[in-house]
């Protein structure tokens, strides 16, 4: 006979249930895998670094298994305030995982040091199991990669080492089965057709923002936010959201609208696109620009942003 708890339910079976932190420098390819690993896009992806700032959760249920992985920004040494928050919500990404993913980039050099001092700093005393994914090695030839994953496996950090390219989705399905193993075993966390905690708002500002990233260079994307103002289901028509994009200087504001609003018609048409098939739903998506000067550097607004 099966046990109750006090409420007279069943209790939840047991399973290799538990948290695993994709952590690394910026463009290793920590989106890419996630969105590979849960067959879905949640994380936005862009060619430049630094695109990921909040921790994103996603959820893979499979038989006997829940694991969840938290897609966290990329680990740099913090010039400004949200870029020292953004290192704290890694660190506390770190703090939650039952299995570390260090990943790196197979092709860069200058990821042996980046492991050194990642090991010196962050993870002296951490006893959480670690796993390396050396990414990208569709663009390494085997005489460069195997003396690699002999190095990383000599070091002793690692539980196991594991070759992936996470954009052509090779090796993502053998080394989602080696950290299955480390997980621990729990009842279930969340409900078998979870996909993440985040609200739907969460991600639709990522759209918006992923589309500034794609679509301007230098110095614009990075001073931007987006802010999602309103967000009206309905049960008849479109579903209306309005998004404030918010930057630091005037001049900014200028190159985000355009001559004759004609930049910003543009990043609302393809991010509606993409919310759209998001949400699985049609949008009225209305955006507009404000400017608040220095908000990367100002803790209340970063507050007010979820930074804090």
């Amino acid at each position: 006979m099966n046990e109750t708890n006090n409420l007279g339910e069943q209790p939840s079976a047991m399973m290799r249930c538990g948290y695993v932190a994709i952590i690394g420098r910026p463009n290793v390819g920590k989106s890419t895998l996630m969105n590979q690993l849960l067959h879905v896009k949640l994380s936005i992806v862009t060619p430049k670094p630094q695109t990921t700032r909040q921790r994103v959760l996603g959820i893979l249920n499979e038989p006997d298994t829940q694991a969840i992985f938290l897609d966290t920004p990329g680990l740099i040494a913090p010039q400004y305030a949200l870029q020292t928050a953004m290192m704290k919500i890694a660190d506390q990404s770190m703090e939650a995982a039952d299995v570390l993913l260090i990943m790196i980039d197979g092709t860069s050099k200058a990821e042996s040091d980046f492991v050194q001092e990642l090991f010196k700093t962050k993870l002296l005393h951490s006893d959480i199991p670690k796993i390396l994914a050396i990414n990208k090695v569709d663009r390494m030839a085997k005489p460069e990669l195997l003396p690699m994953m002999d190095a990383y496996i000599k070091t002793g950090f690692f539980k196991e080492v594991i070759p992936i390219s996470a954009l052509e989705n090779d090796g993502v399905e053998q080394m989602k089965q080696v950290l299955f193993k480390y997980l621990p075993l729990n009842p279930p966390f969340y409900p078998p057709d979870a996909l993440t905690e985040q609200p739907e708002r969460f991600f639709v500002a990522e759209i918006i923002r992923e589309k500034i990233f794609l679509h301007y260079t230098q110095e614009v994307p990075y001073s931007t936010e987006v802010v999602i103002e309103e967000f009206k289901e309905r049960e008849r028509g479109k579903d209306l959201i309005r998004a404030i994009i918010i930057v630091e200087r005037d001049s900014q504001k200028a190159i985000l609208i355009g001559k004759k609003g004609e930049a910003l018609k543009r990043i609302g048409e393809t991010a509606r696109k993409d919310i759209e098939t998001f949400l699985d739903r049609q949008v009225f998506l209305e955006l507009w620009v404000k400017v608040k000067e220095e908000w990367r550097s100002n803790d209340a607004m970063l507050r007010s942003l979820g930074y804090r």
